[in-house]
């Protein structure tokens, strides 16, 4: 009968538009949740009889349909260690089972987010908000990532690990002829420059460079270098072309004149280096032929153009920081840094599919396929943004719209039973 029939789906119909409202209500309760992605609602119509002549009312289903893929606005924070993807994937992250002393121990459970205002816990881990830590590729000591594996990101504030110095390298320009001394234009004044230097325990030395012309007009010099004892390491000859370029070093009776050689000097120091015995550092002089390290050009003064060294001594841990590739550098008061970690982009090939958690966190299923890892901005995954996160993609407005519609046709519908409920009422009168 068709009075049962209409009101069978006008029930469907309030059903229907209950779990809209529903939807409709999550959507405006997570306005503001960070990372959080809406949820629209799909109306299915099912037939029960429909042919030329006869069409019997069938039923409407609501489905939800998952907005994954739709970017929220992207806002700007304070925290120097939020991160925001523009574009497409989400953040790896896990579940903390126990936590411990310094580890915790995690879900095997994969979850993925958007949520990425993150912070440094009382372990070093990076966690957002929510409490999911985030996971990305460990760096390995020589400065690779591994791809391979994917982990919960922990920092560690050990103090850094001092480099003796094995290089120093100089830059500077002689003067032609020598440096006559004003007075007595015979003796020559040493030029001197002096560097710091670090042993392996990361204690700092200095070393003296002095340089003395073999005499006016001569385009000879010898070079002593002295320790901060006052004890000469290492002394050498050089000798310069018409061209004010370095022609040799001469050093313990070997002479390096090769155009394109290296130009260096061995320097032995008493220093503790690792394992014992002297520590030897080299000092570079640029090449023979070059200009890039010591010259004789025109000009009556001495020109230090550059010293360097590339010892580093011990540093204390000071901070944490994101670049946009996705690395997350560990910073030193010392000066240095270390990329401990990097953050790839999770990409999915119907990210829609995903499986909804708690928390504005997702979980893979067959229908949105595996999560493939990618570096940040390559092969289809967004790029990422520092100090930064991402709001929900709820629109507000739009969502009062259609809760005006839902509340207008749950009303229809609740009309609609009534309705077939006194006309059935009508027919059974009539058989009274």
């Amino acid at each position: 009968m068709s009075l049962f029939g209409a009101m069978d789906t006008a029930i469907s119909g309030l059903t229907a538009q209950s779990a809209s409202f529903g939807n409709i209500s999550d959507n405006l309760a997570n306005s503001q949740t960070t990372g959080f992605k809406r949820v629209d609602t799909s109306f299915l119509d099912y037939l029960t009889t429909s042919t030329a002549t006869v069409n019997e009312p069938g039923a409407v289903v609501a489905t939800p349909q998952y907005i994954n893929t739709v970017q929220g606005t992207v806002t700007q924070t304070d925290n120097p260690l939020a991160l925001a993807i523009s574009g497409q994937g989400m953040f790896a992250v896990s579940d903390a089972l126990t936590s411990t002393g310094s580890t915790a121990s995690f879900n095997s459970q994969q979850y993925y987010t958007r949520n990425g205002n993150f912070q440094l816990d009382k372990q070093g881990y990076l966690v957002n908000d929510v409490g999911n830590y985030l996971n990305g590729w460990p760096v390995q000591s020589n400065g690779k990532v591994d791809t391979n594996s994917l982990q919960p990101i922990q920092v560690s504030e050990a103090v850094y690990q001092p480099v003796p110095t094995s290089t120093v390298t100089l830059s500077a320009d002689l003067p032609p002829g020598g440096n006559p001394d004003p007075v007595t234009p015979t003796i020559q004044d040493p030029l001197t420059s002096n560097v710091s230097v670090y042993d392996a325990q990361g204690q700092a030395h200095q070393l003296t460079l002095s340089f003395t012309s073999a005499g006016a007009g001569s385009n000879n010099w010898s070079v002593s270098v002295a320790d901060d004892a006052g004890t000469v390491i290492g002394s050498a000859t050089l000798a310069f072309g018409a061209g004010g370029t370095l022609a040799s070093v001469t050093q313990g009776g070997t002479t390096t004149s090769t155009a394109g050689s290296a130009a260096t000097m061995t320097l032995a120091t008493t220093y503790p280096a690792t394992g014992g015995g002297t520590q030897s550092i080299a000092l570079n002089l640029g090449t023979i032929g070059g200009t890039g390290g010591l010259t004789q050009f025109a000009g009556s003064t001495y020109s230090l153009r550059g010293l360097s060294q590339d010892g580093v001594p011990p540093g204390n841990f000071s901070s944490i920081s994101m670049q946009t590739n996705g690395n997350v550098v560990a910073n030193y008061d010392n000066g240095q840094s270390r990329t401990i970690a990097q953050v790839p982009v999770m990409t999915f090939a119907a990210p829609d599919a995903l499986q909804r958690q708690n928390g504005a966190t997702f979980t893979a299923t067959t229908n949105s396929g595996p999560a493939l890892a990618q570096a940040a901005g390559t092969n289809g995954a967004g790029s990422l943004v520092t100090s930064s996160i991402e709001q929900s993609n709820v629109d507000i407005a739009t969502e009062f719209s259609q809760m005006i519609v839902a509340q207008q046709a749950y009303s229809a519908n609740a009309k609609t039973v009534t309705t077939a409920n006194t006309m059935m009422q009508a027919a059974l009168d009539m058989v009274r």
